[in-house]
């Protein structure tokens, strides 16, 4: 237990000791604030962050035995508390024979797992490490050789975890070794370290096109991915703590990627696009990860890839058959159905589409902040907001507050009505101070009201491309700006182009860019050089060419139907409700 103080001269409680259960009440004041989570200390408690475990106040026996834990208590009057190292005191248990806690966890609480040594001491932890060690030996990870000299030996260690079943239950423990990374050399044991993930705009093609096809959507989890990528490097490893045994001097000369070494993305990806060239798949121009098959026929199979996770949809039900077991050939992999959860998004199908929506994302983030019971609001942000820099307003926690909004740049792929909202409070990363965090509350506030709201890819008869395009900066003039949201518009329907041209879907007409400037769209049109757009001139005949070429054109779209200001402004809540509409948003859950 610790002892917190801010002042050098404790006040008296002499007379609180009168009482019989005075003693008690100090003792059971001060195990609740050194265990009550705070927000200063990023929503967890003192005695987490000085003992590094959770506490929980569970009893193995109903009430909790009495304490007999006897020390000196400083309090202090009209100061906050500070933490100093706690007293050299044996440890007492307040409920006897320690007993695990229900297997029923929520997703939000934080575990402390065992340490290698400490975990020896359970049967079920040994047998996850021989689990582990099994596996990495039946795929051939390493060779067991003598120690080399002169060379750069990585090391290694175990991480302990615990999975659990949807419905809160343990399913199994688990271990797996990992390499220490930074034990490594660059230029020594290894080199290139990128490795692509697929883009969400991809994602969202690929949802959009299994809409209006009526294709089928699988998805495919690579077990152990990093484990099949080849080394390119000569890099030896120690061997896995607790099967040093008659080993000797020697170490492990690594043949494939493990976990932890900094290569093994980029060489995970290496083998799984060698093996899916092999099977006579195209890597798409607009996004690596996108590999494409067209059969004979006309029909086509696409695969993304994300890490270990792999969606395979299209019209080719053979290829897609003969692609899975090519697969499950070449990596172990474990075939998860129909589409319908992918890096934290839900996935749901009906008559009018597919619904994507962050649902339980949105509830994880509402308990964790204790925003669960909030009230909420109409706009995630005020429409007459003055956000700055704010000086002379307090700090407020920085981990904490880029941990938020960080989250809120993840929900925001199937959010796009708090775009603008977390992009104004993203501009204050480095120095965040109340007002920004309340804005941040302010989001999910708005999202207590609507945690299911999600995008609806709906069936249409045709497909076409369409640009709405407006700015949220200031330039020489309103229609410089808009100028060059213009280009920058452009290029994101030139590569929507690209990812349908490779696979060889077919639009209606020409791909559209709305602008609510007048001026913007006369500057595309009038091929004489301006004196004020001499320095745009190089967007000006990129757009030129474009439009010469009928891959696009260019409409005039008046502010009230502008669907890009809900992405660049703060609006009042009838206008913002109109355009959550008519960007296609819905809440299925809505009992409404």
């Amino acid at each position: 237990m610790g002892i917190y103080s801010t002042q050098p001269e404790p006040y008296s409680f002499k007379g609180m000791f009168l009482s019989p259960i005075g003693g008690e009440a100090v003792l059971t004041a001060t195990y609740m604030i050194n265990r009550i989570p705070s927000r200063v200390l990023d929503n967890k408690s003192l005695v987490e962050i000085l003992k590094s475990f959770y506490p929980h106040f569970r009893t193995s026996n109903g009430l909790t035995p009495r304490s007999s834990l006897q020390g000196e208590i400083s309090m202090m009057e009209d100061s906050p508390y500070e933490s100093f190292e706690p007293l050299d005191l044996p440890h007492v248990s307040t409920y006897g024979d320690e007993k695990s806690v229900s297997s029923s966890v929520p997703a939000n609480v934080t575990h402390n797992f065992p340490q290698f040594p400490k975990a020896l001491t359970k049967r079920e932890w040994k047998d996850a490490m021989r689990e582990e060690m099994g596996a990495l030996e039946k795929n051939k990870t390493w060779e067991i050789v003598e120690r080399p000299k002169g060379k750069n030996i990585v090391d290694c260690k175990w991480i302990f975890t615990l999975k659990y079943k949807a419905d809160g239950s343990l399913e199994r423990h688990k271990a797996r070794l990992v390499a220490k990374g930074y034990t490594q050399t660059y230029g020594v044991d290894y080199q290139e370290t990128f490795a692509p993930v697929a883009k969400m705009n991809t994602v969202r093609i690929l949802l959009s096109l299994v809409a209006h096809y009526n294709w089928q959507l699988l998805q495919y989890d690579v077990k152990n991915a990093f484990l099949h990528g080849d080394l390119d490097e000569e890099i030896y490893m120690n061997i896995a703590p607790g099967f040093e045994e008659n080993t000797g001097n020697k170490v492990c000369k690594l043949k494939k990627a493990l976990y932890g070494l900094k290569q093994s993305p980029r060489a995970w990806f290496g083998r799984f696009a060698k093996v899916m060239k092999e099977s006579g798949y195209k890597q798409s121009q607009g996004d690596h990860t996108l590999f494409i098959k067209h059969s004979a026929t006309g029909g086509v199979t696409t695969l993304l890839v994300y890490v270990d996770d792999i969606i395979v949809t299209g019209n080719d039900e053979r290829e897609k058959h003969e692609v899975k077991q090519r697969l499950a050939t070449e990596f172990e992999i474990k075939e998860l159905g129909k589409l319908k959860y992918f890096l934290g998004i839900e996935v749901t199908y009906s008559t009018q589409g597919i619904f994507i929506s962050q649902q339980k994302y949105v509830s994880d983030l509402l308990t964790e902040t204790g925003k669960i019971g909030c009230k909420p609001v109409s706009t995630p942000m005020d429409p007459n907001h003055k956000l700055g820099e704010a000086k002379e307003e307090p700090l407020v926690d920085k981990r904490m507050y880029q941990r938020l909004v960080g989250r809120l740049i993840y929900l925001a792929h199937t959010r796009p009505d708090i775009t603008y909202s977390v992009s104004v409070i993203s501009q204050f990363m480095h120095d965040p101070r109340e007002p920004h965090l309340q804005a941040a509350y302010r989001v999910l506030h708005y999202l207590k009201g609507n945690p299911g709201k999600g995008i609806l890819f709906k069936k249409n008869n045709t497909l076409a491309l369409e640009a709405f395009t407006d700015v949220d900066y200031a330039a020489r003039s309103s229609a410089e700006s808009k100028f060059k949201a213009i280009a920058q518009g452009l290029c994101e329907l030139l590569w929507l182009k690209i990812i349908l041209d490779d696979l060889r879907i077919k639009w209606d007409g020409p791909m559209k860019l709305y602008c609510d400037n007048k001026s913007a769209i006369n500057i595309v049109h009038n091929p004489i050089q301006h004196d004020r757009t001499k320095h745009i001139e190089i967007d000006r005949h990129f757009i030129k060419e474009k439009l010469e070429e009928g891959v696009v054109c260019m409409s005039y779209v008046s502010s009230e139907h502008q669907l890009a200001d809900i992405l660049t402004k703060g609006l009042n809540s009838s206008m913002f409700h109109d355009l959550v509409f008519k960007l296609g948003m819905e809440d299925i859950y809505s009992s409404t």
